[in-house]
């Protein structure tokens, strides 16, 4: 709990969130076999603003293109901090996150209790696991088609920079996306990943003779 650094939001770079839900999710369904399930690995949840931001947006990605077929997601979320984790389980959230949820999202999204928080719906929490794990040691998840792992590289040293992302590679189906945070790059691994958005951090994964 010293050593790490929890901060998180949801929809945090909302022009970011946007471009994943009008281009990088519609591209990804268009490639997949009608009722295909996606698989989504987000490492460093914390406390799961991330996760379910991304399950409201595959939410309203469907509703946007209306594909024929019934698509599905599956997000594994996992952190270091237990504690975290517990809470991310748990979706329930201040009333303040309404900084960062339009009150749309809030009313359709998630549900008020007596105290004034917020809890995600029922719905939104079924698409998220969550898992106490260690990106750096643990096995990772694998067959994935996005991969969001925001703000937690800039945290490490180059070398494992590296590591994490020739393992994030591996991780990824074919044409999978990665979505890092806005300060962070994959310029030492341009034979890994394509921009696909690169001012929003969003690529493709391509193949690699490495």
């Amino acid at each position: 709990k010293e050593l790490l650094i929890g901060v998180t939001n949801f929809f945090r770079d909302p022009p970011a969130w946007e471009q994943l839900k009008e281009r990088a999710i519609p591209a990804l369904i268009a490639s997949k076999p009608k009722g295909s399930s996606l698989r989504v690995w987000t490492p460093g949840c914390s406390t799961g603003e991330e996760a379910y931001s991304l399950a409201i947006v595959f939410k309203e990605a469907l509703d946007l293109i209306k594909p024929k077929g019934n698509y599905s997601l599956q997000i594994f979320a996992t952190d270091l901090n237990r504690d975290a984790v517990d809470k991310a389980r748990q979706g329930v959230y201040p009333p303040n996150i309404a900084t960062d949820v339009s009150p749309e999202r809030l009313k359709k999204f998630f549900v008020r209790n007596e105290s004034g928080n917020y809890q995600v719906a029922k719905d939104i929490r079924e698409m998220v696991v969550f898992a106490v794990q260690n990106v750096i040691m643990d096995p990772p998840f694998t067959k994935l088609d996005i991969l969001i792992c925001r703000n937690l590289l800039i945290y490490l040293v180059p070398e494992i920079q590296k590591n994490i992302l020739s393992l994030f590679h591996y991780s990824l189906n074919p044409g999978g996306i990665l979505f890092l945070g806005s300060a962070e790059t994959i310029v030492s691994h341009i034979d890994l990943f394509t921009p696909l958005e690169n001012k929003w951090r969003i690529y493709r994964r391509k193949e690699s003779l490495r």
